[in-house]
């Protein structure tokens, strides 16, 4: 009899990835929510869609084996929920919450790995006097304690900064904040966490550096860590980064000291039987590791490059310990040493679409470039502005997967698929 497994907000082209699952003939995979609604929403209800899922899953006619979350929130912490009504193995919504709340991560990560962590402090946006909630000086990030990347996410260098970001994030911060609020009345909270609630700000000193993230599980208490992605950015690009690379091209001591402190804080806070990706920042100049975040899942962004690398998606961790199974991923299997996602990027100035890549381009992008994925996220007509979550830095026209021998051929093959890709966007003027 087939196990069924169930992924919230499973695309249809994830459908290839999955297909190199070890077990794929005995596993019967079903989908749960779309990404229209789970991930692309413009407002989201936690609840809402908690029950959404609880009702397709009542009535399914077979065994509910396996529930698999590959989003950030509100799917990341839908899992524990469901995963405790159907005794499937999960990390506690307690342990999530501590990670999926970026102001509580921040003090949980400040009492076990304070050497990876920068000055922040926590403020309610719809204060009367924000401002004189920050203690620190300028320059500083602020944004929201739970948000879609980089949206709503603000470099503040003055006052006027501030004040301009505080007004947005005053009309922005509730299409996930309340949701957020509703997720966290699961969970018994400290008084300062619950007191500010899911519509906060975390503010946090500045980094620099090379992002990097050890993606891993942590199964029955065993720690284990299947792959590190780098993050690497192009000296003059206005993203905060361009692509994520596997594997990662770091130093080997850079490696080991960030599994090291991503081991050191999930075991702090009791996560168990799940999977983790930690992102950190490396500052080589100054030889200092900075924590950004930790995601309580895999990375469906992941999935490809892993294929392409190793032969086989990450979304085989997550199955073998939603199964109860001790997981494992094979090792450099695939078509090539090097892989990587990479975006489209266009300099945040507003425009709307007139040209796209043809198929007739990209079928010759791809015969140029063998293992080559173009993927357009825009069409003619569309205006930039108007696309959903995007960050407040750049916005993306699409997703290239591309291979290589080394790093250094991946930055030659990038380069020369955004020469090659021909968009043509008209500046709207303000």
């Amino acid at each position: 009899m087939k196990r069924n497994v169930f992924i919230i907000a499973l695309e249809e082209k994830q459908q290839k990835a999955l297909q190199t699952l070890r077990d794929r003939k005995s596993l019967e995979l079903h989908g749960l929510l779309t990404v229209e609604s789970a991930v692309e929403a413009p407002n989201v209800s936690f609840n809402q869609l908690l029950k959404r899922v609880e009702k397709q899953l009542s009535a399914f006619p077979g065994t509910i084996d396996a529930i698999i979350a590959q989003w950030d929130f509100p799917t990341s912490v839908m899992v524990p929920l469901l995963c405790q009504q159907y005794q499937i193995p999960s990390p506690s919504l307690t342990s999530v919450l501590k990670c999926e709340h970026k102001l509580w991560s921040r003090i949980e990560q400040q009492h076990v790995i304070p050497e990876v962590v920068p000055d922040f402090c926590g403020l309610d946006p719809f204060a009367e006097d924000p401002l004189a909630q920050v203690t620190l000086p300028f320059p500083f990030w602020l944004k929201p304690v739970k948000a879609f990347s980089s949206h709503l996410g603000f470099k503040i260098e003055n006052e006027a900064d501030f004040h301009h970001a505080i007004g947005e994030i005053r009309q922005g911060i509730r299409q996930l904040g309340d949701a957020f609020n509703e997720a966290l009345a699961y969970a018994e909270l400290p008084d300062d966490i619950a007191h500010l609630g899911g519509n906060a700000c975390i503010a946090e000193s500045l980094i620099s550096g090379v992002q990097a993230a050890p993606e891993g599980s942590v199964f029955q208490g065993e720690f284990n860590v299947h792959g590190i992605i780098a993050q690497p950015k192009a000296e003059h690009s206005a993203s905060l980064f361009d692509r994520l690379e596997y594997p990662s091209h770091l130093p080997e001591h850079v490696h080991h000291k960030m599994v090291d402190t991503a081991k050191r804080f999930l075991a702090h806070i009791g996560y168990n039987n799940g999977c983790f990706n930690a992102e950190f920042m490396w500052d080589e100049a100054r030889q200092q590791l900075w924590l950004i975040e930790f995601n309580t899942r895999i990375s469906q962004s992941h999935s490809d490059i892993f294929v392409l690398v190793d032969g086989m998606s990450n979304h085989e961790i997550a199955v073998d310990i939603a199964l109860g199974q001790r997981p494992s991923l094979l090792s450099r299997q695939g078509v090539a040493p090097v892989a990587a996602k990479c975006f489209i990027p266009y300099p945040h100035e507003d425009g709307v679409v007139k040209r796209i890549p043809s198929p007739a381009e990209i079928a010759e992008l791809q015969a140029r470039l063998p293992h080559t994925e173009v993927l357009i996220d825009v069409a003619p007509g569309q205006q930039l502005s108007q696309l959903m979550h995007q960050d407040s830095f750049c916005y993306r026209l699409g997703t290239l997967h591309l291979t290589g021998t080394t790093h250094e051929e991946i930055e030659e093959r990038y380069q020369y698929c955004l020469d090659f890709l021909n968009f043509e966007i008209e500046p709207i003027r303000r």
